[in-house]
């Protein structure tokens, strides 16, 4: 008898991923998807569809207007189901009805998250729902005193409701004109309400709760104030201190490269251009919305803006990229090469050498799949060579920010995009693994080893 295979976490959601993509698809498509009543081209939708599901926000038609109430809607739960996951979402139904979580359950959602243990994998679920509808109504009130004024209750509560969602999800999807943010380019309450949104969208879930772990010992007075930092597991004190440290390095170099330039910053008071630039450099973290022209910019803040891109945010969380921790690991292991030591240290601990060939895998592979994508997008479109290199970066780093280079692709440009956006959700080597299908023979034998000069 034949062996039935099971699905491997990353096929669930590689797979899972995709169905969703095509049933948006098929739901776009609809004349009721649409503000025209009419049917849309499947590759339009499915160009949305991806775009929503892979929390991306580059868009081939104007969210606000091309699509009806219904079709926001759609777009809206793909956005959700995008940012939370998928594995997320299909355990937190069945807990929500009453379904009991079996071990197959709990060894998926383990995988899913990156942990160690299954201990409260489904307390950890529950405060992931809690904590998620809790900012998004936090972001849907806050934003309501800007878009209600201006939109009126309905509409203006509708539109608060979307706008948060695709702040925390990081999709930079809008309905809010044709400008995206770039109306509130002077408007201090609403970039900080974005940019709240952005970063804890951004930072993971895992970090979340353990921040609240290390807060409530400061409150059971446990430790003191000054110990919280190093109360932080590995994992949070890099992610927190890459996430400082991309933020305002890339504020700085926005500021200091494009504080004259009249097409982005020039026009702007000190406190507008500073403002400005930090929501440029937190909205490079894979949220997509724009409060200053992307054409405009400099190719030396573009070229700044792409490797920002690459990174993205954090693990288990809604944003894209290679991760934070990825480009920190990468960073620690080349030091510690040049300082002559054996392993890559930080914080007084040591990284595992399974951790560094992974975070060295990922970033060959995330370049590997970028370098095609652009050599086939100047294959097959017209844009100018940053324009195309902006676009692919912006894909593959599940970003969303264009040089108006989207809405002007062919059908073939906007499948290779597609496809960018699919592979930076869940990752070049992911899709490796999910798709190999066929197990390798593990060999006892060990290769004699020989050097290779390199450098």
């Amino acid at each position: 008898m034949k062996k039935k295979r099971e699905l491997s976490t990353t096929q669930v959601i590689a797979l899972g991923f995709l169905l969703a993509i095509l049933a948006g698809t098929f739901l776009l498509t609809l004349p009721v998807s649409s503000a025209a009543g009419v049917w849309t081209g499947p590759v339009d939708a499915l160009f949305t569809a991806t775009t929503s599901v892979c929390v991306t926000g580059l868009v081939v038609v104007d969210t606000y207007s091309y699509w009806s109430l219904f079709g926001q809607i759609v777009i809206l739960f793909l956005i959700q189901i995008g940012g939370l996951g998928i594995v997320t979402l299909t355990t937190s139904v069945m807990v929500f009805m009453g379904r009991k979580v079996t071990l197959k359950d709990r060894l998926l959602l383990e995988d899913a998250f990156n942990l160690n243990t299954m201990s409260g994998l489904v307390r950890f679920l529950k405060n992931i729902i809690k904590g998620t509808l809790l900012i998004e109504g936090i972001g849907a009130v806050c934003y309501s005193f800007t878009f209600i004024p201006r939109f009126g209750l309905i509409k203006g509560l509708w539109v608060s409701v979307f706008q948060t969602v695709s702040a925390f999800c990081n999709a930079g999807m809008d309905i809010i004109g044709s400008n995206s943010y770039m109306d509130y380019v002077r408007n201090p309450w609403v970039n900080f309400v974005t940019m709240f949104l952005i970063i804890l969208g951004g930072i993971g879930f895992i970090v979340w709760w353990d921040v609240v772990r290390v807060i409530q010992q400061c409150y059971r007075k446990e430790i003191n104030v000054r110990q919280f930092f190093g109360r932080l597991k590995l994992h949070t004190k890099i992610v927190l201190l890459m996430t400082g440290i991309l933020i305002f390095t890339g504020m700085i170099a926005v500021l200091a490269l494009e504080y004259h330039n009249p097409q982005t910053l020039g026009e702007l008071n000190f406190f507008e251009k500073l403002q400005a630039s930090l929501f440029q450099s937190v909205t490079l973290r894979t949220a997509g919305f724009a409060t200053i022209s992307q054409k405009g910019l400099k190719e030396s803040t573009s070229l700044v803006c792409m490797f920002l891109m690459f990174i993205g945010g954090s693990p288990v969380g809604t944003a894209g990229g290679i991760k934070t921790t990825t480009a920190a690991i990468l960073f620690i292991a080349a030091f510690s090469v040049a300082k002559g030591k054996e392993e890559a240290v930080i914080f007084r601990r040591s990284i595992a050498r399974e951790t560094v060939r992974k975070a060295l895998a990922i970033v060959v592979f995330s370049v590997m799949a970028a370098v095609l994508a652009v050599l086939l997008l100047l294959t097959l479109e017209q844009g100018s060579f940053m324009d195309v290199v902006y676009e692919t970066f912006s894909a593959i780093g599940t970003v969303g920010l264009s040089r108006n280079f989207t809405a002007s692709l062919d059908v073939a440009g906007r499948l290779v995009i597609s496809l960018c956006m699919y592979l930076g959700r869940i990752g070049p080597i992911s899709m490796m693994i999910a798709f190999h299908f066929k197990k390798g023979k593990s060999g006892m034998g060990v290769y004699p080893k020989e050097d290779i000069t390199v450098g």
